[in-house]
């Protein structure tokens, strides 16, 4: 039985590749430090680059890479951060193949979640309550729940 990489076993030399637009980028680089992998400079936050890393707990790299090209080299690096959609479509589960993710709670996922606004006064539209009713509901959860295998989580 293979061993599962864990982000301990990281070595000197190792490659993390992670995506390099500003967004994502930021969000790996805040996950890799809430894991304990770098520390960023105070106050880099949500729009932290490879030049806010104050330091290293390994001699590691850190390859910045279209977002969408990150999951093509998993097999040429130590460990990937990628979007949970690019995962999806390598075929990969955040479920059971991720070692590290973004919590519920974290600024990343609490910034970035997505939600419903409506023209002001149309607040009350029957239609937007039934789209919100129904996006609520157990049955969009458990929708996606078991379709995005944890990529995707249903907001609270």
């Amino acid at each position: 039985m293979q061993h599962q990489p864990y982000l301990d076993d990281l070595e000197d030399g190792d490659v993390i590749a992670v995506p390099n637009d500003t967004t994502n980028e930021a969000r790996a680089l805040l996950l890799l430090e809430a894991n304990g992998v770098i520390t960023l400079k105070e106050g880099a936050g949500l729009t932290a680059t490879i030049k806010d890393i104050e330091s290293y707990n390994k001699k590691i790299e850190i390859e910045e890479l279209e977002a969408a090209q990150v999951s093509r080299v998993k097999d040429e690096v130590a460990f990937v951060v990628l979007n949970g959609n690019y995962a999806l479509q390598a075929g990969l589960s955040v479920a059971k193949d991720a070692i590290a993710y973004e919590q519920a709670d974290s600024e990343a996922a609490q910034t970035y979640v997505n939600i419903i606004t409506v023209k002001e006064g149309n607040e009350n539209n029957e239609g937007i309550k039934a789209l919100v009713d129904v996006l609520k509901s157990d049955e969009i959860k458990d929708y996606i729940n078991n379709t995005y295998d944890g990529a995707v989580i249903p907001f609270e």
